[in-house]
C-alpha cells in the first residue's frame, strides 16, 4: 500500500526546477511546488488508481503537486459536500482549479454545487462552477437541454463583467454547451456572437482564449466526420 510519505518523497525526487518555474509562471499559488511533469503525475495516478483517504492526506499537505494528484485519485462516490466545500476554498490558481473541477464534475453533487459556485464572487470558486457546468454539458447525458438554456443567458449577460479566470471558464462552458445538441448549438452561437471577443489575461504564458463560435463549429465538424 502506497503511503502519503512515500508518495511525497517520490514526487519531490521527480520534480524539476524547470517545471517549478513553469508552474509559477502559470500562477501556482501554493508555497510548496515540487514541479512534477504531467507525465509523472499520470504514472503516479495509474499506480495509486483510486484512494480516497490517501487523497485527503495529500491535499492536507498544501503542496501544489500533491493536491493535483489528490484531485485525480479521490473517489467521486465518497466525496461529500463537506469535502467539496473545504477543497474549493483552498483553490488559488487555475491549474489546481481545473484538476479539482474535473473531480467535482464526477460527483453526485456536481449540478447542485455548480449552481452554488457560479454565484460566488471569489474568482477560483466561480471558475470552478463554470468549469463543472462545461463538464456536465459534455459528459452528463441525463440532463435535458432545458437545464443548460438559462446558463447561456447568464453567460451572455455577465461574461464581460466577470473576473479574469471566470471569463475564461464561462467562455469554455459556452463552447461545451454549444457542442451538446443542435438546439443548444444555435443558442450558444447566438450568445457567442452577442458576446464578441473575450479578453483574458493569461500572464506570462502562451495560452490563448478560444473563439467560441469557431470552436463550436469545429466540434460539430468533428462530430459529423
Amino acid at each position: 500500500m502506497v503511503t502519503c510519505a512515500v508518495l511525497m518523497a517520490e514526487m519531490e525526487a521527480l520534480g524539476t526546477e524547470q517545471n517549478r518555474k513553469i508552474y509559477r509562471r502559470h500562477g501556482a499559488a501554493s508555497p510548496e511546488v515540487f514541479g512534477l511533469s504531467y507525465a509523472h503525475l499520470g504514472k503516479l495516478q495509474k499506480k495509486v488508481r483510486v484512494d480516497h483517504e490517501l487523497a485527503k492526506q495529500l491535499w492536507a499537505t498544501g503542496n501544489h503537486d500533491a493536491r493535483v494528484l489528490a484531485a485525480r485519485i479521490a473517489d467521486p462516490k465518497q466525496t461529500d459536500r463537506a469535502l467539496l466545500d473545504q477543497w474549493v476554498h483552498d483553490l488559488g490558481d487555475y491549474i489546481l482549479t481545473d484538476a479539482f473541477s474535473e473531480h467535482a464534475g464526477k460527483t453526485a453533487l456536481a449540478a447542485e454545487m455548480m449552481a452554488q459556485w457560479i454565484e460566488s464572487d471569489e474568482e477560483w470558486i466561480g471558475s470552478t462552477g463554470w468549469n463543472v457546468l462545461g463538464l456536465l454539458a459534455l459528459k452528463d447525458n441525463s440532463l435535458p437541454d432545458s437545464f443548460f438554456e438559462p446558463y447561456l443567458a447568464l453567460i451572455e449577460r455577465d461574461l464581460h463583467h466577470a473576473k479574469n479566470r471566470v471569463r475564461y471558464a464561462m467562455n469554455n462552458a459556452l463552447i461545451a454547451i454549444g457542442g451538446r445538441s443542435e438546439s443548444l448549438k444555435s443558442q450558444a452561437m447566438q450568445a457567442a456572437r452577442h458576446i464578441g471577443v473575450v479578453t483574458v489575461d493569461h500572464g506570462e504564458t502562451g495560452c490563448k482564449t478560444p473563439d467560441a463560435t469557431s470552436y463550436i463549429e469545429k466540434m460539430w465538424a468533428r462530430k459529423k466526420a
